[in-house]
């Protein structure tokens, strides 16, 4: 092993030994465990749809399900994903949320976009039929500095009327 793979384990083109589940597929990462998972996806696996907006669990940008449960990957250790299974918008079955928020107009850059779809999907996995209150709460955590959220609210409303149909 070269020295500069010794004092750098990010140059490692060994597997480190650990696995996880992305979207249905496990790989044996060659990023370190102290990497995180939002490097890790966009830079070893090339899954970009997770953005880096505040790097500091602040925007909602980053979202992943971790094991079905909404986490900022900017915050999380690949080490604490060894065994789990991420998912990423590339890896949600979302048609129906997406074509909601285009219909409605709810997306303009779209950088905050697949926070906002990982989180609206998470929510009416576990709560079909919203209220108002419920979808201002699910996306609390997603910054938008487009829309002024109205048009996000109501993307998730057609969203979840749809879910309920199908």
């Amino acid at each position: 092993m070269h020295q500069e793979t010794i004092n750098n384990p990010k140059k490692s083109s060994e597997p480190i030994g650990l696995r996880l589940k992305v979207n249905g597929q496990w790989y044996s990462p060659r990023s370190a465990p102290t990497t995180r998972l939002l490097d890790f996806l966009r830079r070893e696996l090339g899954l970009t749809g997770t953005k880096e907006g505040c790097g500091e669990g602040e925007c909602g940008a980053c979202l992943v399900l971790l094991n079905g449960e909404i986490v900022n990957s900017c915050l999380v250790l690949l080490g604490q994903c060894a065994g789990q299974e991420v998912t990423t918008i590339e890896g949600l079955d979302a048609q129906v949320i997406q074509q909601a928020f285009v219909d409605v107009g709810a997306i303009q850059c779209g950088f905050c976009t697949p926070g906002l779809i990982i989180a609206t999907y998470a929510l009416l996995q576990r709560n079909p039929r919203p209220n108002r209150e419920e979808i201002q709460q699910a996306l609390a955590g997603n910054l938008c500095r487009c829309t002024g959220y109205q048009k996000v609210i109501k993307a998730v409303q057609v969203a979840a009327d749809q879910h309920g149909r199908g």
